[in-house]
């Protein structure tokens, strides 16, 4: 270790005079009375220009009394200030580096950023100061960050909430200023609006972009929104060009291979009119709904434009880069209640998306709605910086960094432990207990904690994985009690057991969860939920909207349990998954998808959707599969025995589809518009409005041998299904032989 007892810190240079003034801050928050400016030769640190390093490279030497920090600009003096803080620790009242930091560093990525827009979407950024955002940047450029993108609010198709404090258009003048001073460089994303001409399009972007001081970069999606088709848009794009190289003539655009839906060939289009004529256009963004695989647009640009990444670091559901993205398998309880943008640290995952894509981009500007990502924005930054660095170097250097004074393994240990969190079935998870367990360990050890954002956004995911755990765990103890009772005979035995209330335990932490929440509301403007903390919507962070959603079908049979006539047909709701030896059940929510799907399946989550998962929701439609194309083999079927195929579709009934097409083993069971015939019976029973079930017959010659490779496909809309059973003959069973795993 390196330690100071002292640090005295000397300036030599105007352009790095702020800086140092912030390292001697940030120094004294760690230690009071540690740091102090001086014009002493005998500083610990000095900061000295070095004309001949580029803006993102800097030098820390060693001396004999402690380092010099060398740098040509004031964004890598802040890069050297965060080796400094990421290395540093308190120690019996000193400071002490748990390495030598002294060496040559540069970026291995050009461009190193985060998306932080200040609209109604966000989770966290509308409610931000100027002061916050300035801190935010600080904190950012620790990692190396040196792009910073901004969204223009435009007053015509644009919203504002009570929350936001500024005028849209002031905001970005002022945080254009923010940044030059910081000399990081400012990015726009800044969409077509539907409607708008090229003309007038243009006017309005010459006149945001000649009131900004800085402007580096300009980001226009082709989809995400956006409904040009590809050569109307790259044209489009080539007139933006002008007008913002008129203002901002060093600035570049880099359009997007993003596609809207309703053009089959937008990405090979695009392809053609880049190359065509690339006039004013000086890279590509690949990211969500991208026309082309990267591997695809990789090889067809022939590197003739720099590629820069847009990762979606925030969402967990229905996005590109899901909960295990490469599985799709994350349990349809945690899904429900933590929904699209909960705190999300997913440290080795993103770690692993990083490694998996990195050969193809010149860098990053990651997608954003606020603080849930923070660990992943530091991660990502870390390693667009070094791509040398590991997951476990990234967190330790997070923990020192904005955990001063507490002891970072713990730290770091809880971090990985709430990615752990999300292996498996949380009711077997023993992960969830011991990160719960060990936030109140932390929060006892170090009460100080209370006060930062950064541990009780930690905290408060640590709570409602536990609560998802035990509600998850007693509900599913009652339902399997419930059915004993009513095979027995004893249906209002069952139905009471099925009402059991909450422990005092599980209202306890429930009350907890609302606590931190509004903690976080204070400390750093977080809304975790939509009337309350005016959240955009439930699924942008307002797990308070969420958390409480069934997560069984708990509420689906006490709600039944009032329509059934009898015993025996409220059992049938209790089996209505079930299914003999010879026959064959799937849910996309309850059963993995394992089988290889051609393309690039997307996952259209329901669970977590208040208005859908309202106790009338089974948990078998939780999850839809949606893609063009399904296949799977299924075996074990009785030869020579017709069967009947149920098909649960998400109900997006559109009349111009006229091609779905269901095969079994090549021969075509259904081929006609959506959905074919309807089981009117089972989806007046067991669905709720917005889905609907189709049934097909499945003749006994096209099974061969007892296999079926059964096949969905349709190429306009997809194929958008929950659930679907190969059964023979009778409907209901009681008895449970056998279920897919």
């Amino acid at each position: 270790m390196v330690e100071f007892k002292r640090i005295r810190i000397r300036n030599t240079a105007p352009s790095s005079a702020f800086a140092a003034e912030h390292f001697c801050i940030e120094l004294n928050k760690r230690i009071e009375g540690t740091a102090e400016l001086t014009e002493s030769e005998e500083a610990e640190i000095v900061f000295e220009n070095d004309s001949s390093l580029s803006r993102d490279e800097y030098i820390i030497e060693r001396t004999e009394n402690g380092y010099f920090f060398r740098a040509a600009s004031i964004r890598s003096f802040f890069y050297a200030i965060g080796r400094f803080l990421r290395e540093a620790v308190s120690t019996d009242g000193s400071l002490a580096l748990v390495c030598d930091i002294s060496g040559r560093y540069a970026p291995n990525k050009t461009i190193r950023g985060h998306q932080l827009g200040y609209r109604t979407t966000p989770n966290t950024y509308d409610a931000w100061s100027y002061d916050d955002y300035e801190r935010y940047y600080f904190d950012l450029m620790y990692f190396g960050v040196n792009t910073i993108e901004h969204i223009p609010l435009d007053p015509e198709n644009s919203s504002h909430n009570a929350l936001m404090k500024y005028d849209g258009r002031e905001f970005l003048v002022k945080s254009s200023e923010a940044l030059d001073r910081l000399d990081l460089d400012m990015s726009l994303w800044h969409p077509n609006n539907d409607g708008e001409d090229t003309e007038s399009a243009c006017r309005k972007r010459k006149e945001i972009y000649s009131g900004l001081k800085r402007l580096d970069y300009l980001f226009v999606p082709g989809g995400d929104p956006g409904s040009l088709p590809a050569d109307a848009f790259v044209r489009r794009c080539r007139e933006i060009s002008k007008v913002l190289k008129s203002v901002h003539p060093e600035a570049k655009i880099f359009p997007s291979a993003q596609a809207p839906h309703e053009y089959s060939d937008w990405g090979e289009v695009f392809i053609k009119a880049v190359e065509e004529n690339s006039e004013g256009i000086d890279g590509i963004i690949y990211g969500p709904n991208h026309a082309l695989p990267i591997e695809e647009l990789y090889e067809k640009l022939g590197g003739r434009f720099p590629l820069r990444f847009y990762p979606d670091i925030t969402h967990n559901v229905r996005c590109e880069y899901p909960v295990h993205y490469d599985k799709n398998n994350w349990h349809y309880a945690l899904a429900t209640c933590l929904s699209r943008e909960c705190t999300n640290p997913r440290p080795r995952e993103y770690y692993k998306l990083y490694k998996e894509t990195e050969k193809y981009f010149i860098g990053s500007v990651s997608y954003s709605e606020g603080i849930t990502d923070d660990v992943n924005k530091f991660l990502w930054s870390a390693l667009d910086y070094d791509s040398d660095i590991t997951p476990e170097e990234a967190i330790s250097d997070y923990a020192r960094t904005f955990f001063f004074g507490v002891e970072t393994k713990r730290i770091a240990a809880l971090i990985f432990g709430l990615e752990e969190n999300w292996q498996g079935n949380p009711a077997e998870n023993d992960s969830i207990d011991l990160s719960f367990d060990f936030s109140e360990s932390l929060m006892a050890d170090y009460p100080f904690l209370a006060d930062n954002w950064r541990f009780n956004q930690l905290y408060l995911r640590a709570a409602c994985d536990k609560l998802v755990k035990m509600r998850l765990g007693f509900e599913t103890e009652l339902i399997e009690k419930a059915e004993t009772a009513l095979e027995n005979g004893n249906s209002s035995d069952a139905i009471d057991i099925l009402k059991t209330d909450f422990t005092d335990e599980y209202k306890n932490l429930r009350r907890l969860i609302d606590i931190l929440a509004d903690m976080l509301f204070i400390q750093i403007g977080y809304q975790s939920d939509t009337e309350q903390y005016l959240a955009d919507n439930p699924e942008r962070g307002a797990i308070l909207d969420t958390i409480d959603l069934p997560v069984t079908d708990r509420a689906f049979l006490i709600a039944k349990a009032g329509e059934a006539a009898n015993s025996a047909e409220l059992l049938e709701y209790f089996n209505v998954n079930n299914v003999e030896a010879d026959e064959y059940y799937f849910s996309v929510a309850l059963n993995n998808v394992t089988d290889a799907q051609t393309g690039e399946p997307y996952f259209n989550f329901q669970g977590d959707r208040p208005k859908i998962n309202d106790g009338t929701l089974r948990t078998a439609l939780f999850n839809v599969f949606d893609n063009f194309e399904y296949t799977h083999r299924i075996t074990g079927l009785t030869a020579g025995c017709d069967y009947i195929l149920r098909v649960t579709f998400l109900d997006k009934k559109d009349h111009a589809v006229d091609s779905l097409r269901i095969t079994a083993n090549g021969n075509t069971v259904y081929c006609g518009p959506q959905f074919g015939e309807i089981d009117e019976e089972y989806t007046r029973r067991f669905c709720r409005p917005g889905f609907v079930t189709a049934k097909y017959i499945i003749p006994a010659d096209y099974i061969h041998s007892g296999e079926l490779l059964l096949t969905f496909s349709e190429p306009i809309m997809g194929v958008m299904f929950a659930e679907y059973s190969v059964k023979r003959q009778n409907f209901f069973k009681i008895k449970i032989i056998r279920t897919q795993n």
